[in-house]
């Protein structure tokens, strides 16, 4: 281990209480005595040398987290089904109405509290949590996370489920709510790519795939916006209108009518339809893996296309979001009012309007918290 990582680690041993270190003191091939004794933090006063020779006799008190109650719950024996059901269902109105079970956990326990039947009031307060403006920024979600809780619960039969749906819905607006650069003067064309090189997980763990990614960001940004269409192309160049509130319910919706284009890469047919139509927009956001083909046998490119758009609309700008990092550059992104952005995130909005103000997008970057 160099010496900066051994100072960096026991510097970070000096930032955590009892509560903290319990909680992440997992049975391992490396535990965190371990790590105590590989790196020798010096305790900053003698309540954090009690706490340290605590890590080293395992003598941390076992935290109150969701995790550990569950986990003591699962591991007792119970007579009967109803009495196992009972006892989850009051341990979970127990957790909600603690105010100690984060965001994150909640939000990914939904079905759970679903299935366990807790009360009115208990559910109340979830929903409540969920959709409550200042707990959704502080929780620092992905607006993802909400699309993977909503698809998860759609399914579930229950008669509870459209409450959580609403707040759900809620929620993801709020996350939106600080998309800047756009007003109901500017007149935008949203379009997302549902070629099949776009229907890949974002990961090998996830259910969300790059298409998703491009129709929530697509639906966030619609949400935003007072003169906006909204399509999706594959084969052929689709408008479907949706309303703005019903975000997750509106990637769902293109989700269901990929079919309805093919799933070729025609990304071009967004410009040309402009062009027949000789409809001059503002901006033209197109969200895609950038693998922008022409199956159709023609000559016509997104790039010689788009040069001759910019003729009628000479103050039109093309944003192409490359949402997988293929590397692929379908037009020259450095002239022509021509924007390339790698990967996402619904941050990804106000680092372009910096950029269109002026601003330095670097700096904008690393002020986004993470």
């Amino acid at each position: 281990m160099s010496k900066q990582l051994q100072k960096g680690l026991a510097e970070a041993f000096n930032r955590f209480d009892e509560y903290q270190f319990a909680k992440y003191n997992r049975d391992g091939k490396v535990k965190l005595k371990d790590a105590l004794f590989l790196v020798h933090p010096k305790a900053k006063n003698e309540a954090q040398q009690v706490l340290f020779d605590k890590i080293v006799k395992d003598e941390l008190q076992v935290p109150y987290t969701w995790e550990v109650e569950l986990s003591m719950l699962g591991q007792q024996h119970y007579d009967s089904i109803e009495l196992k059901e009972a006892a989850f269902r009051t341990k979970w109105e127990e957790l909600i109405f603690s105010n100690k079970v984060g965001y994150m956990a909640i939000l990914r326990n939904l079905r759970n509290i679903l299935e366990a039947e807790v009360s009115k009031e208990a559910l109340n307060k979830v929903c409540d949590y969920l959709s409550n403006e200042k707990a959704v920024i502080n929780s620092k979600q992905l607006p993802f996370r909400f699309l993977s809780a909503y698809r998860e619960l759609k399914e579930l039969k229950n008669g509870r489920v459209s409450k959580v749906l609403d707040a759900l819905e809620k929620a993801v607006i709020f996350s939106a709510a600080n998309i800047a650069g756009y007003d109901e003067e500017t007149k935008i064309v949203i379009a997302a790519d549902v070629s099949g090189s776009m229907q890949r997980p974002i990961s090998s763990k996830s259910k969300v795939q790059n298409y998703d990614i491009g129709l929530m960001l697509a639906m966030l940004l619609q949400s935003r916006c007072e003169n906006v269409v909204t399509g999706m192309f594959g084969d052929k160049w689709k408008v479907i209108n949706v309303p703005k509130k019903n975000i997750l319910a509106n990637v769902d919706e293109f989700h269901r009518r990929e079919g309805e284009v093919g799933y070729s890469t025609n990304g071009y047919l967004v410009i040309k339809d402009l062009l027949l139509r000789k409809k001059a927009v503002d901006k033209i956001m197109i969200f895609t893996d950038c693998q922008l083909w022409n199956s159709n046998n023609t000559k016509e490119s997104i790039a010689e296309l788009w040069k001759q758009y910019k003729r009628i609309a000479p103050g039109a700008k093309l944003y192409l979001f490359d949402l997988a990092g293929y590397g692929n550059v379908p037009l020259n992104v450095l002239r022509d009012d021509v924007f390339l952005t790698a990967g996402w995130s619904d941050k990804i909005f106000d680092v372009l309007a910096a950029i269109e103000n002026g601003s330095d997008a670097l700096r904008m970057i690393g002020q986004i918290e993470l």
